[in-house]
């Protein structure tokens, strides 16, 4: 079983399988997704909506349509995305890999519309990766929570 939450864990969710039953994980770079993230894509797993169970706060869950027959959820306290489904296919939902809390071993297996990408959402892994902060930037203090 998979669990995942937003960030005030007000909305809590469990996913009724594994791995085994997840889509193919994408990361999605399309204009939308950048937007309505705030980043330089979304990474998303399809999964069969009969799997998910709202634990608590299903009624926090506020859907927008992005544009004509697709909406995105997310809790309306804290704003964390939580998934995204098309009216055409009610079966299905695009649950958002942030929100998981449960480790999971899947990894994204495709970045999808890579033309959509402007210059500062570059895809070079050869990027330097650090544990937390970049060197040189100030710890935040307790007070100043996360950043």
């Amino acid at each position: 079983m998979i669990r995942g939450s937003c960030k005030c864990q007000a909305v809590s969710y469990a996913y009724d399988g594994d791995e085994q039953k997840f889509g193919v994980i994408t990361i999605c770079h399309c204009g939308d997704c950048r937007k309505l993230q705030g980043g330089a894509g979304v990474i998303a797993v399809p999964i069969e909506a009969q799997y998910l169970r709202w634990i608590t706060g299903k009624p926090l869950i506020t859907e927008f349509e992005s544009s004509p027959g697709k909406k995105r959820a997310f809790c309306s306290r804290c704003g964390t995305p939580l998934y995204s489904r098309r009216n055409d296919r009610p079966q299905t939902l695009r649950l958002r890999i942030g929100s998981i809390d449960t480790p999971t071993a899947a990894l994204p297996q495709a970045h999808i519309h890579c033309s959509s990408l402007p210059p500062w959402a570059s895809l070079d892994l050869t990027l330097p990766r650090y544990p937390h902060q970049e060197p040189g930037r100030r710890e935040p203090s307790p007070r100043d929570g996360d950043r």
